[in-house]
């Protein structure tokens, strides 16, 4: 997609918005397929909650991902986008058994990272397999806000407890189908991982009729221009070749997969706003758009840059903006950043909007969330219509008979 690709979008569906380039997730799915076409089973399991719009799940479908969910509610979005039900694991954390149990009862595969719940799923249901998601009390990932396989994190059971899980496992005669680890996003440090792999490995010797093991993903993405990346190229080859190693030592032909999210849509996604004011005070300009944090939430979540470029003048004087939303409270997009010359009415574009930005929207402070749009075989195709007022109110219970202002008693003399 080009400036002129993008201006066209936001003239016809208005802005804010987002763009997703279907040929750039199509390329990011069979770069990262190419790099482990070293071992004879490899699954991608593309993690809905990264961008869960149903038009990219069918998409992911038609590539050949399975699908990796965290709520009921998507794993029946990917049985409504067409994935069969085999190929979808769902990997919750901190949910009930009613809801593993509900995900069971469609037939997908059950992730479980917690000894309680292991033990009554166990305890109930012994006939269906499950995964068990271990916490390698690795942290890979570069960002501490997101990694997850530290000591305190919330996510998995812990290397330590596996004895306690052993014994959970021969009480119940429970099956167990998998073993399951996510370190975290932005991995750097292709070696902490395969360190991590270690642990995963070893874990998975104590358990004699395992079918996949599940390498969790965090692959990360450049985000601005001489940013770093995973080089999964490096690390395909590396884990490939221990992988297959394991195998053979196992004694059976697993399948390794992975469950990347950012990596197969980040990049592939644009999001449009419009310029409202610009305001210069004693010591800053600011461009002001017509959006915020409840359509961006994640530069002020988790301190994340987004390249922003003004495709309405591209050519124009680079000057500092801090770009900043219209939200009553403190959404900047990023400060003091080197933009084309910005006027007012000018459309800006986020990269990497592809990744947890629409999936993360609200609705605060009454605004609506944006339509979404699919670049796909040269054409812009719309995927979600903006939200209107009425979407505002649809779920509200109006009670203005109760609150109706209380006509004033005439007194009579």
């Amino acid at each position: 997609m080009n400036n002129t690709d993008l201006l066209k979008v936001a003239k016809t569906y208005g802005n804010p918005v987002y763009v997703y380039d279907s040929e750039k997730i199509t390329a990011q799915f069979k770069r990262l397929t190419n790099a482990f076409k070293g071992v004879r089973k490899l699954k991608l399991n593309y993690a809905a909650k990264a961008l869960s719009n149903i038009n990219i799940l069918r998409l992911m479908n038609s590539l050949g991902s399975g699908l990796d969910t965290v709520s009921v509610q998507e794993v029946k979005l990917g049985l409504l986008a067409g994935f069969k039900p085999e190929t979808i694991i769902f990997t919750p954390n901190g949910v009930s058994l009613e809801e593993i149990e509900s995900a069971a009862s469609l037939g997908v595969r059950i992730n479980i990272d917690n000894l309680s719940i292991l033990e009554q799923f166990g305890s109930k249901h012994p006939d269906i397999p499950v995964c068990i998601r271990i916490n390698p009390h690795v942290m890979a990932g570069g960002n501490s806000n997101i990694s997850v396989g530290h000591i305190d994190s919330k996510f998995g059971i812990s290397i330590h407890q596996i004895p306690h899980l052993l014994r959970i496992v021969e009480l119940t005669q429970m099956k167990i189908n998998g073993i399951h680890m996510h370190t975290g996003s932005d991995i750097l440090d292709i070696d902490v991982f395969l360190y991590a792999s270690e642990i995963l490995f070893e874990t998975a010797k104590n358990f004699k009729n395992l079918d996949f093991i599940d390498f969790g993903s965090g692959f990360k993405v450049p985000y601005k221009e001489g940013d770093i990346e995973t080089n999964v190229e490096e690390l395909g080859k590396k884990l490939s070749t221990r992988f297959n190693e394991f195998c053979k030592e196992y004694g059976k032909e697993l399948t390794l997969a992975f469950e990347p999210g950012k990596f197969l849509v980040s990049e592939a996604g644009y999001f449009l706003a419009k310029v409202n004011v610009v305001k210069q005070t004693t010591s800053t300009v600011f461009a002001s758009v017509d959006s915020g944090f409840n359509h961006l939430i994640r530069p002020m979540l988790y301190n994340a840059t987004h390249q922003i470029t003004n495709i309405s003048n591209p050519k124009g004087r680079e000057r500092y903006y801090s770009v900043v939303g219209y939200i009553c409270e403190t959404d900047t997009f990023g400060t003091n950043r080197r933009i084309n010359e910005v006027s007012e009415g000018d459309i800006l574009c986020f990269k990497n909007a592809g990744a947890y930005c629409f999936t993360m929207a609200s609705n605060y402070n009454s605004r609506f969330r944006p339509a979404e749009v699919l670049w796909h075989q040269g054409k812009a195709i719309l995927i979600r219509e903006r939200e209107t007022f009425d979407d505002l109110i649809k779920n509200q219970v109006d009670l203005q008979d109760l609150f109706a202002p209380k006509k004033e008693q005439l007194t009579v003399k």
